[in-house]
């Protein structure tokens, strides 16, 4: 459709597709207030989760953590791939941005609501509200780029039949909420295949990696607060500061080594398919929810150090080596096709993430599992010598 049919101005532009293939592609102001109003979510959680392993309850804690990092997850990265395409960067669609920003923040003031007791009332109203404002983006897009116009459609009619679902949930017996939430969250990652189907959108391959980039940063930095409270705690308490300061040093060292093992890899090779892309895609769920659970852990055993908690050993030590090794074995399978890379070389990632569990039987667990994470990223370096790169 062309643009005068839909003329321009400062206030208003044609949603049309951008580029896939344009040149110096960066993540804009507008996506960075974006990413920073989801930080309030993450840490909410992260909070929360971490509350839940303190009072004993886990399994249930590990649960409801799945559950709510799905919805942040996924708000954000419906809104990520749309701006990927069609960001205009006009009035309406900063209003609307801001509109889903407001949800954002909803769904952050309802995270520890629903995740510690399982209600899911606020966290659903936050989330609706954003994945609404998908819908008249996507109908903006439909009404303007007549090229993909089955695809966008079927994005915000798919979007829509869903929310519908989502606030019929919270009407449904306690019961049934787990396996409602399950037959609406497949539903809601069956929309993009579908939709796709029709024309695919034109993304950009650096623009996604970089914003998944910047949203790695984003939950990492979880740990790394998580690592400077540690500290204070040693240094306001003088309780088993020696244990403390490991924990510390360790989470340091695990977190520097994490972010190396992320930005090694050279993630717009991988996105050059849809069907790859997709899985690239769906697959960041676990390498975002392991390493904002890497932070709340950091500070269970901060406080175990210190006799704060009731816990064991071998409980506190898991709740730190489990999101490592995920975090380390996720990073690896959505990149090994696309470093190219010795097959010795290849299957350092796993020994390592392995190593990181059996640390869960050791003393000073989190400063051991630093240590190993950095010798895997001196590993990588070293096989990286002769040119091939590897998570």
């Amino acid at each position: 459709m062309s643009q005068s049919t839909h003329p321009s101005s400062a206030w208003y532009r044609p949603m049309l597709a951008r580029h896939a293939g344009e040149e110096h592609r960066t993540a804009s102001a507008l996506e960075l207030f974006f990413d920073l109003c989801f930080v309030a979510a993450v840490a909410q959680t992260s909070s929360a989760f971490e509350h839940e392993i303190h009072t004993g309850r886990a399994l249930h804690g590990l649960l409801g953590y799945a559950l709510v990092f799905f919805a942040i997850w996924w708000a954000w990265m419906n809104f990520t791939w749309f701006a990927s395409a069609y960001d205009t960067d006009d009035v309406p669609y900063r209003v609307l941005t801001l509109v889903q920003i407001t949800g954002a923040l909803v769904m952050a003031a309802g995270a520890a609501q629903a995740l510690e007791h399982g209600d899911f009332t606020v966290i659903t109203w936050g989330y609706v509200i954003m994945r609404l404002a998908m819908v008249t983006q996507w109908s903006r897009a439909a009404y303007t780029d007549r090229r993909r116009r089955r695809s966008a459609l079927r994005y915000a009619l798919g979007i829509l039949v869903l929310q519908i679902g989502w606030l019929v949930r919270l009407g449904l017996p306690h019961d049934a909420g787990l396996v409602s939430f399950a037959v609406l969250a497949a539903g809601e990652l069956t929309v993009p295949v579908w939709a796709e189907r029709a024309e695919g959108t034109t993304w950009h391959p650096q623009h996604i990696a970089e914003r998944y980039g910047l949203f790695t940063l984003i939950v990492l930095g979880e740990s790394v607060m998580a690592a400077g409270l540690a500290v204070r705690t040693a240094l306001d308490t003088r309780q088993a500061t020696g244990s403390v300061t490991a924990v510390a040093l360790g989470g340091i060292l695990t977190v520097f080594a994490l972010w190396w093992l992320y930005f090694a890899q050279d993630a717009p090779r991988r996105l050059k398919a849809q069907s790859t892309a997709m899985l690239w895609g769906y697959g960041h769920y676990a390498v975002f929810a392991s390493a904002a659970a890497v932070g709340a852990a950091l500070g269970v055993n901060a406080a175990h150090a210190t006799g704060h908690t009731a816990l064991t050993d071998v409980q506190a030590a898991a709740t730190y080596t489990v999101p490592v090794a995920l975090f380390i074995t996720c990073v690896w399978l959505l990149h090994r096709r696309a470093a190219q890379v010795s097959r010795g070389a290849g299957v350092l990632s796993p020994v390592a993430a392995l190593a990181v569990l059996a640390t869960t039987f050791t003393p000073f667990t989190v400063l051991c599992t630093g240590v190993i994470a950095s010798l895997l990223v001196g590993a990588h370096v070293f096989t990286a010598r002769g040119g091939s790169r590897e998570p």
